[in-house]
């Protein structure tokens, strides 16, 4: 009698990759390791995902999902960038997997377009208004912004600044965002 597919496989091995993922990145994340955690062989798993890039896109699909939702509930600028540095400093390894290798995956799938930026596409309808007028200002502002709470999450991941200035950074990030938009309104009138 033929062996019954799993139809909870695919689901199982994108957990166990995201927790293999977020035990220590690259180095902890192998198809033989992965194919353990999941109580099964390396061919099941290569029946479901031709070639680890795509677990690792699947994964950089995920974490894009979860940073969406972190930052729905946000009601201003300022509080989604409070929210996105919260999700990076909570998920440090999966927020390095999406910037690292977002890029690379979005043109390998040959993807192109504001289409596929989620969080911009949602805060540009959300939050229009204190971005400026024209949609090339309020784009140049809103990738200002982004700029602003990436950089801060990446130095606050990496440990770049003494851990007592750590608030002082986030504020600083925060104070910025609040001057950025001020300037924007400003230019707007």
């Amino acid at each position: 009698m033929p062996r019954q597919a799993d139809p909870d496989l695919e689901k199982r091995i994108l957990n166990a990759a995201q927790k293999l993922w977020r035990g220590g990145g690259d180095k902890t994340m192998s198809m033989r390791t992965l194919a353990r955690a999941v109580k099964t062989n390396t061919p099941a798993i290569y029946r479901r995902f031709k070639t680890r890039e795509d677990i690792l896109r699947a994964l950089l699909l995920q974490v894009r999902k979860d940073i969406y939702e972190a930052l729905q509930g946000a009601q201003s600028l300022e509080e989604v960038c409070e929210r996105y540095i919260d999700f990076a400093l909570r998920r440090p390894s999966e927020y390095e997997l999406y910037y690292a290798h977002q890029y690379e995956f979005l043109r390998a799938a040959r993807v192109k377009g504001r289409g596929e930026m989620p969080v911009f596409e949602w805060a540009l309808k959300r939050f229009a208004e204190p971005l400026g007028k024209s949609p090339e200002e309020r784009m140049r502002v809103l990738f200002a912004v982004w700029a602003l709470a990436h950089g801060t999450a990446t130095l606050l991941i990496a440990k770049a600044t003494p851990p007592e200035l750590a608030k002082e950074l986030r504020a600083g990030c925060v104070n910025a965002v609040v001057d950025l938009l001020r300037a924007a309104k400003e230019r707007a009138r």
